[in-house]
């Protein structure tokens, strides 16, 4: 006993009052919870689910944190490796459930994976593995019955099982012997030489090996007569930090920072430099990014732009600037936490959203510019925090149409590009395919035939405007002027299809090569329609230009 006083009195000379407080707060807190639960189990009027109302609890308390602090339950936990690796076992192949079947289908196989290898393609339905129907959904949630499907399909690389699918258009069902391996999608999308000596390269995340392929791409485009390179970080939503520091020292000298993180404890406060000679410091380079490059793809941006290394083109990056690591947790379960911020050479975090002090609507709030401070580059050029990374070359994106946004998410545009799929051996190259004129009349045909329907915003606008109209006391007498506008603003969906031919037919156009040719083919198709590639060859093509892009600004020098 009295050594345990003693260790209580040590304490509280040790720790500040404040700390002691807090220490009180977690125990006090803690203790109540376990009360709480424990009376509630022994004396609520129904059996109460352990897994489901904590685990709700858990859910709901890293909500208020933010959306990267997560919690993996056992029978999760090979999400987090596969999120952080890129790998699983099993046989490369999105399923999604289908309401119309109430069964899962597959969608997108990978390509070079034993799905696509054996076969199976997109639209299939699953039907059984091994001989056992996998049964219809039913009264399961839909994501619980996917879940289990999914499970079935994945197992131990090297075992094998036969899969049986129905696919439309066809009568008898088609049985496939399929071998699992493990799964993982490669970080280069697509990677070609252009005009001009001109190399383009797509990333799509940052995982284990992605700078060992990069590097790899990169030295093939350099052989293959490659002068000059654009690296596309569009859409990647970023990964593991130490493959960042890699790539950016594939074109900064060693011994450069490239970030360094700020975290609460000591060791969550590490700077991390280049540590290798670079593969090419001189080589002309253009980064293209948009809203949803991430994370590790913002710090690679962000570096090149500090060091004036690259031109920065497109759009205003989304301001991750946070940085998670995984714990264990008791039973087999683990939790991502977010432990530090980062911040890129200029000294700048590009942290967008503040979590901690959100919106009356429980929204995180966005930095906004007034607030965001100023940084300048290694050769003196301006640069701000706060908000993502701010392009050098800022590229406006075209407008959606809404008719064209709602088709991309369409049961028409998927059917029909299925059975175009099963009734199409083969189709010419990517960047020559084109759907003849009756294709796409008889796609058009499908769609108003279909029930597809889409929301138009001047519809929803004009309901706003005539329940405001109401609510002022003028709906009588704007009556006639809104009947009128509602009838120009009328649904016409063969008029629709009509106004935005174009753009529908490199969305159907696109898909179906997506059939036949997986990630890289659409890459290839989208390439001439691209207007941030456009402007970025336009930069590495004039020498002058692309210099004065990473000048200091004058005067400054």
């Amino acid at each position: 006993m009295k050594r345990f006083l003693l260790s209580l009195l040590l304490t509280a000379i040790v720790l500040p009052a404040a700390a002691q407080n807090h220490n009180f707060d977690v125990a006090r807190n803690l203790d109540i919870f376990n009360a709480l639960y424990k009376e509630l189990d022994l004396s609520y009027v129904d059996t109460l689910n352990a897994d489901k109302n904590i685990g709700n609890a858990i859910l709901y308390m890293l909500h208020q944190l933010d959306p990267y602090t997560e919690f993996y339950k056992e029978d999760e936990a090979k999400d987090l490796k596969q999120l952080t690796t890129g790998r699983y076992a099993g046989i490369g192949s999105p399923i999604i459930y289908r309401k119309q079947d109430d069964r899962c289908i597959f969608s997108d196989p990978y390509e070079g994976m034993p799905a696509a290898k054996a076969g199976v393609r997109t639209g299939d339905v699953i039907m059984a593995i091994d001989g056992k129907d996998v049964g219809t959904c039913g009264e399961q949630q839909p994501g619980d019955y996917s879940s289990a499907v999914s499970e079935a399909l994945r197992g131990e690389p090297g075992t094998t099982f036969e899969l049986t699918v129905k696919r439309p258009g066809t009568e008898a069902p088609l049985t496939f012997k399929l071998t699992r391996e493990t799964i993982q999608q490669p970080s280069v999308a697509y990677a070609c030489v252009l005009s001009d000596s001109i190399g383009y390269v797509s990333l799509t995340g940052y995982t284990e090996n992605t700078a060992r392929e990069l590097r790899l791409a990169v030295a093939g485009l350099r052989r293959d007569g490659a002068r000059r390179l654009v690296l596309d970080l569009r859409g990647n939503p970023g990964g593991l930090l130490r493959e960042a520091v890699t790539i950016v020292n594939f074109f900064v000298p060693k011994g450069l920072e490239v970030v360094r993180t700020q975290g609460k404890l000591k060791e969550q406060r590490y700077v991390y430099k280049t540590e290798e000679e670079p593969l090419d410091t001189h080589i002309p380079l253009v980064v293209l990014v948009d809203y949803a490059t991430a994370s590790a793809a913002e710090i690679t941006s962000g570096a090149l732009q500090d060091y004036d290394r690259a031109v920065i083109v497109g759009q205003r990056t989304y301001g991750k600037g946070l940085v998670q690591e995984p714990r264990e947790l008791p039973y087999n379960t683990f939790m991502k936490l977010t432990t530090s911020k980062y911040f890129i050479p200029s000294g700048r975090c590009i942290q967008a959203y503040d979590f901690k002090n959100r919106n009356a609507d429980g929204q995180p709030r966005h930095l906004p510019d007034s607030l965001c401070r100023l940084f300048h580059t290694a050769a003196g050029r301006p640069v701000h925090d706060g908000g993502g990374i701010t392009p050098d070359v800022a590229v406006k994106p075209d407008s959606l149409p809404g008719l064209v946004a709602y088709l991309q998410m369409s049961d028409a545009l998927f059917d029909w590009c299925v059975r175009y799929r099963n009734s199409h051996e083969r189709i010419a190259a990517p960047d020559s395919f084109h759907l003849t004129e009756a294709e796409l009349n008889d796609f058009k045909q499908y769609v108003k035939d279909s029930d597809f329907t889409y929301d138009r915003r001047s519809k929803s606008l004009l309901d706003l405007l005539r329940k405001v109209a109401a609510d002022e006391g003028y709906a009588e007498d704007a009556k006639a002027e809104l009947d009128a506008l509602e009838k120009k603003l009328t649904h016409d969906i063969d008029d629709d299809l009509s106004r935005w031919q174009d753009e529908v037919r490199r969305v159907v156009e696109s898909e179906i090569v997506a059939n036949y040719y997986y990630d890289r083919g659409v890459a290839a198709y989208n390439l001439p329609y691209d207007k941030d590639l456009r402007e970025a060859i336009a930069i590495l093509r004039d020498d002058a230009r692309y210099r004065s892009l990473l000048a200091a600004p004058k005067g400054e020098e």
